[in-house]
C-alpha cells in the first residue's frame, strides 16, 4: 500500500467514522424534517411551522437549518400572520447562497396570486430572477406577472409579460384574451378583434366575447355585424347591466345605420351608466322619434338634453325646434333655434337655426332683444342670404310690430332708406301716443314733431298732426292746439282715421277753453248731433255746450242743454241740475230758480255744489224780501260746511242784511267776524268798508280807528296807491307780458306784504311761474293762496301746489294739501284729481290699508278714463300683494287688465300669469305670457319675471331643456334686475340638480 493511497484511507475513514458518530442525531432530524414537510404539503401550515421550528432547533446542517427557515417563513405567509414579510426577508438575508432564496420569492408571489392578493403578489413577483426559473416555471410567471399587472390595470408592464406567454400551449389563449381586451380599453379595436378572433372558440371565453366583439363592430362602424352578435347574446344573458349595454349597442347601430323605427325600442331599453343617460343617449332617442314625425316624444326627450355644449346639443337644439314647430309650439321652438344658433360647431346648422329663431321672433316677439335687433342682427351676418328680401320686409315691419317703440328709434337712428323713413314715421308717432298716455307731454311733444318732420305715409301725417295738436291742449297752449287741429281736418285722409269720429269734440273744447264760445257752442252741437256711442263723452258735451250758452246769457238754450244732460245720466248731475237752477234765476224765473235750488238741497246731499246752492238759495231769500229765511239757511251753510269758500260770503250777505234792516251790533259782529277769520279777502274788504260806515253813521268813530289799527292788512292812506300798483301788473297779465307781469307782481307784494290785493297777485305770480316751468317759484306763491282765507283762488292753488310737491315725490307734504283739494273742490275732475294722488301717495308711504280706500273712492266716480281706473285697480292689487292677500289681488289684477295699456298692462299680464302658475295651469300660464313678450317685452322688468313663470310652467310640463334655457336667458340677460337673477339662479340650480339624478351630462354646482 502506498503512501497515497493510506491517506486516501484515513479521511475516508473519517469521514464514514464522522457520519457514523452523527447518524441517530441525523435520522432523527431527518424524520422530523419529513414529518414537518408532509404537515406543509397537506396544508396543515400552522403545524408544519411548528414542526419545523422544533427541527431548526436542533439542526446540525446549515442546509437543514436553511429548508426550515425558508418553510417557517413560507408557513407564515400562507398564514397571514404579521411577520411574514419579515422572515421572508430575513430568510434571504441569513441564507443568501439558499437555493430556495428564488424559490421563496415566486412561491409567496404565486400564493399572494392564487389568492387573488394581486398588489402583494406584484411586490414579490418584482424580486423575481426570471433567469434562474425553468421554462415553464417562467411561463407561469410571465403569465401570472401579466395579469397581475392587468388587474392593477398598469397595461404597459402587462402586455410585456402576457405577450411573452401568448403563444403558450397553456397559457396563450389566457394571454390573448387579456391582450385583446387591453387592446378593446385602448380603443385599439382592430388589434382586439384580431386576439378575440383567435380565442373565440374557447368555450371558456365564448359567452365573455360575445358582449365585446358586438360593441367593438359597433364601434369598427361594423353595424350589421354588432347587430348579429348583440342579439345573440342578449337571448343568453341574465346580467342586468350587460343588457342594457347590449340594447344600446343595438339600438345605436340601427341609428347609424338609419334604421330609426327600429332603434327606438332598443335605444329605450337602455338604463344608462349607473343608471343615467347622458346628452347623447337623448339625442339618439330624439331623432328617431323625429323621423318618425312623433314630435311630442322626440320633443320628450331632446328637452332633457341640459347644458349641452357640442354639435350633438346643436344638431339636438336644431331639431327640437323644428319638432315645436310641428307641434305648434312657437315660444318654445324660438329658444331651441336661439339655443343653437349661439352655437358654431355646424355653420349651416347655425344658420338655418338663426334665420327660424329671427322669423319666429318676428311672427311672436322675442323676451330677450328687440325684434329689429335679432333681424338686423342676421342681416348683417348673413348678408348675401338668400331671405335677403323677406328679411328686410320683416325688419322695416317689425320696427312696428314690436312695439318697442323707445328701442327701435335707437336702431333706426341714422338709417336713410326710404323704408327706413317710413318706419322711423311711424316709431316716432307710436312712441309719442305712449309718452302722452304716461303725461309726459313736453316729451310726447318732440315725437310728434320728429314724425312729422318723416311725412312719408299720409295717414300717419294726420294721426301726428291730431296728436300734437292734443299735446299742446293739455299743455294749455290752445292757440297751438286749435291750428294743429285745423290742420288735421283739413288733411284729406283724416277721415279715415278713428281720432277724426271727436274731432268736433276737440275743437269745441279748445275753443271754449279760449273763451271763444259761439265758436264752441258751434262745434259741440255739431258733436251731440252726430255721436251718440260714448255716453260719458255726449253727456260730457252737452254739460260744456249748456255752459257755453250760460256764459254768453242764452240761458234758455243753457236750460235745455243741461236737460239733455240729465238725460243722458251718466256724470256731473248735480251741476247740471244746480246750473239749470242759476239759468232760471237769470232768466228772471225767481220763484222757479228757488224751487229748484230747494230741490237740489234736498236730493243732492253730497254734491260738492250744495254749500254753493245753500248759499245761492239764501241770496234768494233776501231778494226775494224773505230774510230770515235767508238768515236760517246762512246760518245753516255756516254750520255744516266749516271750510267752505262760501262762508265769509255768508257772512257778509248776514251783515248787510243786519246793515239793511238797522240791527247795526248785529252787523258789525258778522263785519269783524269776517275781518278777523277771513283777512284780505275781498269780503274783508267790503266788510271793513261797511262797518266804517255804520261806526260813522253810530258816531264812533275813535271805536273805528282803535279797531281797524288791529288789522294789519288795511292800510287806508295807502289804498290808492296799493290799487293802482296792483292794477298795473294785473294789465301786463292780462296783456300776457309774462316777464313784465311777474316783475310787477313781485314788485306789488313787496311794496304791499299785506296789500287789499295780495291773494290775487300771489295767485297770478304762481300761475306764471308755473306757466314758465319754474315751479320752486310757484310754490311758495300757492301756499300763500292756500293758506289765506277761502277765495275763488283756493281750489286751483290746491291743484297746483299738489301736482308739484307730487312731481318732487314729497309723498307725506302732498297728502294734507291732496285732502284739502278733496274736500273744497267745486269741480269733479279735481276732487278725483286728488284722491287718485292720495291713493298713489298711501301706497308709496306703505299706507296699503288707506291706499285701498282710496283706490275705491277713486272707482266710486262714474267719470273715470281708463288710466286712472287701472291705475286704482293696480293700488288695490299691489297693496293686496304686499298684505298677502292674493285672493283680492287676483281679481283686481283681472279689472287692470280690461282697462290699461303700456307698463301697466304688462304687469297686470304678469300677475295672470303668476296666478294661473299657482294654480297648476301651465299651458294657460304660458300662453299669457306669450302675449307680454309679444306686445310688451320692451318693459323688461315684466319680461323678466314673466319668464321666470314660464321656466316654472315649462318645467311642470316636463321640459327641462325649455326651464332651464330660459332660465340661464334671464341671468344673461337681465343684470339690471339682481333680485330677478338671483331668483332666476336659484330655480336653476334647483332644477339642474334634480335633473342631474338621471343625466349624467349635467353639471351641478357644490
Amino acid at each position: 500500500m502506498t503512501k497515497k493511497h493510506l491517506l486516501f484511507f484515513v479521511v475516508f475513514s473519517l469521514a464514514f467514522v464522522t457520519y457514523g458518530q452523527q447518524s441517530a442525531t441525523y435520522t432523527n432530524d431527518f424524520v422530523a424534517y419529513q414529518k414537518a414537510l408532509s404537515l406543509y404539503n397537506n396544508q396543515q401550515y400552522l403545524a408544519a411551522q411548528a414542526a419545523f421550528k422544533t427541527v431548526r432547533e436542533t439542526a446540525n446542517s446549515v442546509a437543514l437549518e436553511s429548508d426550515c427557515t425558508y418553510y417557517i417563513a413560507n408557513c407564515a405567509v400562507r398564514l397571514n400572520q404579521k411577520n411574514a414579510d419579515t422572515l421572508i426577508e430575513a430568510f434571504v438575508e441569513d441564507y443568501p447562497t439558499s437555493t430556495k432564496k428564488n424559490s421563496a420569492f415566486v412561491d409567496v408571489a404565486d400564493y399572494y396570486f392564487e389568492n387573488r392578493k394581486f398588489a402583494y403578489a406584484d411586490k414579490w413577483y418584482d424580486k423575481v430572477n426570471e433567469n434562474s426559473l425553468s421554462k415553464k416555471e417562467q411561463e407561469k410567471f410571465n403569465f401570472n406577472r401579466g395579469y397581475t399587472a392587468f388587474i392593477s390595470k398598469n397595461y404597459n408592464e402587462a402586455k410585456k409579460h402576457l405577450s411573452r406567454v401568448e403563444n403558450s400551449q397553456e397559457y396563450g389563449s389566457q394571454a390573448k384574451y387579456y391582450i385583446g381586451f387591453m387592446a378593446y380599453e385602448g380603443d385599439d379595436y382592430t388589434k382586439a378583434n384580431a386576439y378575440f378572433e383567435q380565442v373565440g372558440d374557447n368555450e371558456k371565453y365564448k359567452e365573455k366575447l360575445s358582449y365585446y366583439q358586438a360593441d367593438l363592430n359597433f364601434k369598427l362602424g361594423k353595424f350589421d355585424k354588432a347587430i348579429t352578435l348583440a342579439k345573440e347574446q342578449l337571448e343568453k344573458s341574465n346580467d342586468k347591466s350587460e343588457v342594457s349595454e347590449l340594447n344600446k349597442i343595438v339600438g345605436e347601430s340601427y341609428f347609424n345605420l338609419e334604421k330609426y323605427a327600429d332603434a327606438i325600442s332598443y335605444l329605450n331599453n337602455y338604463e344608462g351608466k349607473k343608471g343615467k343617460w347622458n346628452n347623447t343617449d337623448y339625442y339618439q332617442l330624439g331623432y328617431a322619434y323625429y323621423k318618425q314625425k312623433d314630435f311630442e316624444k322626440a320633443t320628450s326627450e331632446f328637452n332633457k338634453i341640459i347644458d349641452g355644449n357640442n354639435s350633438v346639443a346643436q344638431n339636438a337644439y336644431y331639431h327640437l325646434g323644428e319638432s315645436y314647430i310641428n307641434l305648434n309650439k312657437k315660444q318654445e321652438a324660438l329658444n331651441a333655434f336661439r339655443n343653437a344658433s349661439q352655437m358654431d360647431f355646424d355653420l349651416k346648422i347655425q344658420e338655418d337655426a338663426w334665420l327660424n329663431y329671427a322669423k319666429i321672433s318676428y311672427e311672436i316677439g322675442n323676451p330677450y332683444q328687440s325684434v329689429p335687433q335679432v333681424l338686423a342682427s342676421y342681416l348683417d351676418k348673413y348678408p348675401d342670404t338668400n331671405y335677403k328680401e323677406e328679411l328686410e320686409t320683416l325688419l322695416i315691419d317689425s320696427y312696428i310690430t314690436s312695439k318697442n317703440y323707445k328701442e327701435a328709434l335707437v336702431l333706426l337712428k341714422g338709417k336713410k332708406s326710404f323704408e327706413n323713413k317710413v318706419a322711423y314715421q311711424k316709431v316716432t308717432y307710436y312712441r309719442g301716443i305712449e309718452l302722452f298716455n304716461e303725461s309726459n307731454y313736453v316729451e310726447a311733444e318732440k315725437l310728434f314733431d320728429a314724425s312729422l318732420g318723416e311725412s312719408q305715409d299720409i295717414k300717419y301725417t294726420a294721426r301726428a298732426t291730431f296728436w300734437k295738436a292734443e299735446t299742446d291742449y293739455n299743455l294749455t297752449n290752445y292757440d297751438d292746439a286749435l291750428i294743429g287741429f285745423k290742420q288735421f281736418q283739413q288733411q284729406t285722409n283724416a277721415s279715415q282715421t278713428p281720432e277724426y269720429k271727436n274731432l268736433d269734440y276737440n275743437l269745441a273744447y279748445t275753443y271754449f277753453k279760449k273763451k271763444d264760445y259761439v265758436q264752441a257752442i258751434l262745434y259741440f252741437k255739431s258733436f251731440v248731433s252726430n255721436n251718440k256711442g260714448n255716453k260719458i263723452r255726449l253727456n260730457d258735451a252737452y254739460l260744456r255746450l249748456a255752459d257755453s250758452y250760460f256764459v254768453t246769457s242764452n240761458y234758455e238754450n243753457a236750460i235745455a242743454m243741461y236737460n239733455e244732460a240729465l238725460n243722458v245720466n251718466k256724470i256731473e248731475m248735480d251741476y247740471a241740475f244746480f246750473q239749470k237752477a242759476m239759468s232760471s234765476g237769470y232768466m228772471g224765473n225767481t220763484d222757479q230758480k228757488i224751487s229748484e235750488l230747494e230741490t237740489f238741497i234736498s236730493n243732492y246731499l253730497n254734491s260738492k255744489l250744495r254749500d254753493d246752492a245753500m248759499y245761492t238759495l239764501g241770496n234768494a231769500y233776501v231778494k226775494s224780501g224773505n230774510t230770515d229765511k235767508g238768515l236760517a239757511l246762512y246760518n245753516s251753510l255756516i254750520t255744516e260746511y266749516s271750510e267752505s269758500p262760501f262762508i265769509s260770503k255768508a257772512l257778509l250777505s248776514q251783515g248787510l242784511v243786519f246793515y239793511n234792516k238797522n240791527e247795526n251790533e248785529k252787523a258789525l259782529t258778522k263785519f269783524k267776524k269776517i275781518a278777523g277769520e277771513y283777512p284780505a279777502s275781498q269780503e274783508a274788504n267790503q266788510a271793513v268798508a261797511t262797518a266804517r260806515l255804520i261806526y260813522i253813521d253810530l258816531g264812533r268813530v275813535e271805536d273805528y280807528a282803535t279797531w281797524i289799527q288791529t288789522l294789519d292788512y288795511v292800510e287806508v292812506t295807502d289804498g290808492d296807491l296799493d290799487n293802482a300798483t296792483y292794477q298795473s301788473a294785473e294789465k301786463q297779465y292780462l296783456d300776457g307780458n309774462t316777464n313784465q307781469a311777474i316783475k310787477l307782481f313781485n314788485r306789488y307784494l313787496n311794496d304791499f306784504k299785506s296789500g287789499l290785493h295780495a291773494n290775487q297777485s300771489h295767485f297770478y305770480l304762481a300761475q306764471l311761474y308755473f306757466k314758465k316751468d319754474l315751479k320752486e317759484n310757484a310754490k311758495p306763491h300757492y301756499k300763500a293762496v292756500v293758506e289765506a282765507s277761502q277765495s275763488e283762488y283756493t281750489e286751483e292753488a290746491l291743484l297746483r301746489l299738489s301736482q308739484i310737491t307730487l312731481e318732487q315725490k314729497n309723498w307725506a307734504e302732498a297728502i294734507p294739501t291732496l285732502k284739502r283739494l278733496e274736500a273744497e273742490a267745486n269741480f269733479p275732475q279735481n276732487s278725483l284729481f286728488a284722491q287718485s294722488n292720495i291713493m298713489q301717495a298711501k301706497y308709496q308711504l306703505k299706507d296699503f290699508v288707506d291706499a285701498v280706500i282710496y283706490a275705491e273712492k277713486v272707482l266710486g266716480n262714474p267719470n273715470l278714463d281708463n288710466k286712472v281706473k287701472s291705475d286704482a285697480y293696480v293700488i288695490i292689487a299691489r297693496s293686496a300683494m304686499q298684505t298677502n292677500d292674493e285672493a283680492k289681488a287676483k281679481s283686481a289684477y283681472a279689472n287692470v287688465e280690461q282697462t290699461a295699456t303700456g307698463e301697466t298692462a304688462a304687469e297686470a299680464l304678469y300677475y295672470n300669469a303668476y296666478f294661473k302658475n299657482k294654480e297648476g295651469s301651465f299651458v294657460a300660464s304660458n300662453t299669457v305670457v306669450q302675449r307680454i313678450v309679444k306686445e310688451y317685452s320692451g318693459y323688461k322688468l315684466y319680461a323678466a319675471k314673466s319668464l321666470i313663470v314660464m321656466a316654472k310652467n315649462q318645467y311642470a310640463l316636463k321640459d327641462a331643456f325649455q326651464a332651464t334655457y330660459i332660465l340661464e336667458s334671464v341671468i344673461k340677460n337681465f343684470k339690471d334686475f339682481p333680485d330677478i337673477v338671483a331668483e332666476a339662479q336659484t330655480e336653476l340650480n334647483t332644477i339642474k340638480t334634480e335633473q342631474a339624478k338621471t343625466n349624467a351630462s349635467i353639471e351641478t354646482e357644490d
